[in-house]
C-alpha cells in the first residue's frame, strides 16, 4: 500500500492524497488551493497523476478545500464514484455549482483585460455544468456504516463534527494477506460547539492522516455567546453596521443560532440581520432540514418551534444581485452576514468597500484566515488594503474571534488522540502551515511517543502492514539546479527553526533600540514560509 500526499502539504488547502492497494487508486479529497493568488494558480497546474486512472474518490467533506477540484477531475477522464454522507453530497450540490460559477466569471474577466494586453483567452478551470456533471457520480452512505469501496478496503465514516456532513474516514484494509487501519481525519471540529454533535472519539489505528489546522494554537478559552454578545454590545454601540465575513457553510448557521439566542433574551436590540450570500441561504435550507444532524440542545429548539432551528423576523435573506446592492442604501445599524469567510471572493468584498473606511463600522472575523488572504491582512492590522482595484483605508474596528473556529485547536486534537486504545505506527501530519504542522508534530512525538511526519507535496509513504518508510518527492528533484535550491532551502528552514525563540528572546529584552524588529522578523518568516509551501 502506497499513500501519496499531493496537496495540503505544509500549507491549509488543496487537500489530496491518493491511496495505492491491491492495484487499485482511491483519492481521499480532491480539494482547491485558496489564499493568496500564488497559491490559487496551483488549481490551474496537471493532476500529478491520470485522473482516468483513479478508481475511485473518498471524500471526507463539502468545504471546496476539500472537494472543489472534483469537476475538474471528472472532466480530465475521472469516471469512478465519488463516496461521501448524504448531506456532504446536498452541500456540493450547492457549492461546486457556485464554484463552478466563479471559475467562468474570473476567466471572463482575465480574458476581457489580457485580450486588451496581447495575452491569450483565460479558461475556466471548470463550469458550472462540469459541477452538475460531476454530481451525478456522488455515491452516498450513512455513519457508521460499512461498504467496500473496491476489493480489500472497506470504509466507515464518523462524525467529525467540522461542518454539516463532515467525517472522519475510516479505512480498513487487506492486502497480501496483511491488514492495515488507516484513518484519515479531513477536518477535526471543536467539542460542545452549537448545532453539531462533538467528533467522534478515535478508538486507534494503525496510521493517521491528520490536520494541524491549530497545531500549534489553542482556542481561548471564552465563554463564545458572552465574547459574541460583549464584542456585539460594542459594535452597535459605535452606531455603523457590522459586517461579518462568514463561511457560508457552518459559520452563517452558527452566527444565526447565537443571534436568535442572544436577541430573542433581550441581550442584545434586534437589529436587522442580512444573510446576503445565496449560498449560504441554501446551506441553511440543508441545515433546517437535516436535524438529524443536530445536537441535543439543537433538536430541542427545533422541536419548541415546531420543526424550525431558525425563527427570526428580523433575519433577511438577499438572494438577487440587486436585493445585496440595495443593502448599501439601508439606514444603519444592521449585521450584514456574507461570505466569503476569509474575505477573498464573494459579496463580502462590496460590503467592505462600502463600510471599511468608516470609523463607525466594524467587522467581525469569527474562524481561520489563511495567509495570503484580505481577512489575515486585516486581522493582523493593515490600514490600507486593495479591494477590487480600489485603495480602502481601514476606518473600521476589527475583531477576530478564534473561539468561533470550526476546527480543533491542538489541546482538543491532542485530547482525542490521547484517547484512543490504540496508538498508532505512524502520524503524517497535513492540513496546516508549517510552523502549526511542525509543532504539532512535536507535540506527538512527545506526549504519544508515536512517529510523525510531515509530508512535502510528492512524497509517498510506502506501508506493508504496519510496516512503512518514506519515498521523497521526485517533483522538485529532478534537475540538478532544483536539487541545489531545495537543499539550501532545507537548509535555512533548520536554522530558522533553531535560532527564531533564540533571537526573539534576545530582541524582546530590549525591542525599543530596534522598534520594527518584530516587523522585520516577521517579512523573513512569511518569505520562508511562502517559499517552503509553494515550492
Amino acid at each position: 500500500m502506497k499513500i501519496r500526499f499531493l496537496g495540503a502539504d505544509k500549507i491549509v488547502t488543496g487537500s489530496c492524497h491518493m491511496l495505492e492497494v491491491n492495484g487499485k487508486k482511491i483519492l481521499l479529497d480532491c480539494g482547491m488551493f485558496q489564499g493568496s493568488k500564488l497559491i490559487r494558480d496551483l488549481n490551474r497546474r496537471e493532476f500529478a497523476f491520470n485522473p482516468g486512472e483513479i478508481d475511485a474518490v473518498v471524500l471526507s467533506h463539502a468545504h471546496v478545500d476539500h472537494s472543489g477540484l472534483l469537476p475538474k477531475l471528472v472532466k480530465e477522464g475521472f469516471k469512478g464514484p465519488i463516496y461521501c454522507t448524504h448531506v456532504t453530497k446536498e452541500l456540493c450540490e450547492i457549492l461546486l455549482p457556485d464554484c463552478g460559477h466563479i471559475q467562468e466569471q474570473d476567466a471572463e474577466i482575465a480574458t476581457r483585460k489580457g485580450l486588451r494586453a496581447g495575452r491569450a483567452e483565460m479558461k475556466p478551470i471548470y463550469t458550472a455544468d462540469d459541477a452538475y456533471l460531476a454530481l451525478k457520480q456522488f455515491v452516498c452512505f450513512d455513519y457508521n456504516e460499512n461498504v467496500e469501496i473496491v476489493p480489500g478496503v472497506t470504509v466507515r465514516f464518523r462524525v467529525a463534527g467540522h461542518i454539516l456532513g463532515s467525517a472522519i474516514v475510516n479505512l480498513l484494509i487487506e492486502e497480501n494477506g496483511k491488514k492495515t487501519k488507516l484513518i484519515f481525519t479531513g477536518d477535526i471540529g471543536q467539542p460542545n460547539v452549537p448545532i453539531l454533535d462533538d467528533p467522534h472519539q478515535i478508538t486507534g489505528a494503525d496510521f493517521i492522516i491528520t490536520e494541524s489546522t491549530y497545531g500549534n494554537r489553542t482556542h481561548e478559552t471564552v465563554d463564545r455567546e458572552k465574547e459574541l454578545l460583549d464584542i456585539m454590545k460594542e459594535a452597535l454601540a459605535r452606531g455603523g453596521n457590522v459586517i461579518i465575513p462568514a463561511f457560508a457553510v457552518g459559520r452563517t448557521q452558527v452566527m444565526l443560532y447565537y443571534f436568535q439566542k442572544l436577541m430573542s433574551s433581550g441581550q442584545l436590540p434586534t437589529v436587522p440581520i442580512m444573510v446576503d450570500s445565496p449560498m449560504a441561504i441554501k446551506a441553511t435550507q440543508v441545515l433546517m432540514v437535516n436535524p438529524d444532524e443536530y445536537d441535543e440542545e439543537a433538536k430541542s429548539i427545533f422541536h419548541r418551534q415546531g420543526g424550525r432551528l431558525f425563527n427570526m423576523k428580523n433575519v433577511h435573506y438577499t438572494e438577487t444581485t440587486q436585493e445585496s446592492r440595495a443593502i448599501n442604501d439601508m439606514p444603519s445599524p444592521m449585521i450584514i452576514i456574507s461570505a466569503s469567510g476569509m474575505a477573498d471572493a464573494g459579496r463580502v468584498l462590496h460590503h467592505l468597500k462600502h463600510n471599511l473606511w468608516r470609523k463607525d463600522s466594524s467587522v467581525i472575523f469569527a474562524g481561520y484566515q489563511a495567509e495570503g488572504s484580505l481577512g489575515r491582512r486585516l486581522i493582523e492590522g493593515a490600514k490600507k488594503v486593495r479591494i477590487m482595484g480600489e485603495e480602502i483605508s481601514v476606518g473600521a474596528k476589527i475583531y477576530n474571534m478564534t473561539g468561533f473556529s470550526a476546527h480543533a485547536d491542538k489541546n482538543q486534537m491532542l485530547k482525542l488522540y490521547k484517547g484512543m486504545m490504540r496508538k498508532p505506527k505512524a502520524f503524517f501530519v497535513v492540513h496546516g502551515e508549517y510552523d502549526s504542522a511542525s509543532a504539532f508534530a512535536d507535540l506527538l512525538r512527545t506526549e504519544l511517543g508515536t512517529a510523525a511526519y510531515i509530508p512535502n507535496y510528492g512524497d509517498t509513504a510506502v506501508i506493508e502492514g504496519t510496516e512503512w518508510r518514506i519515498e521523497p518527492s521526485q517533483f522538485i528533484l529532478k534537475e540538478p539546479a532544483a536539487q541545489e535550491v531545495m537543499d539550501a532551502l532545507r537548509g535555512l528552514e533548520k536554522v530558522y527553526l533553531t535560532y527564531k525563540a533564540r533571537i526573539m528572546h534576545r530582541v524582546m529584552q530590549d525591542v525599543s533600540k530596534v522598534p520594527d524588529i518584530k516587523v522585520r522578523i516577521g517579512k523573513v518568516k512569511k518569505f520562508i514560509d511562502d517559499l517552503f509551501k509553494n515550492i
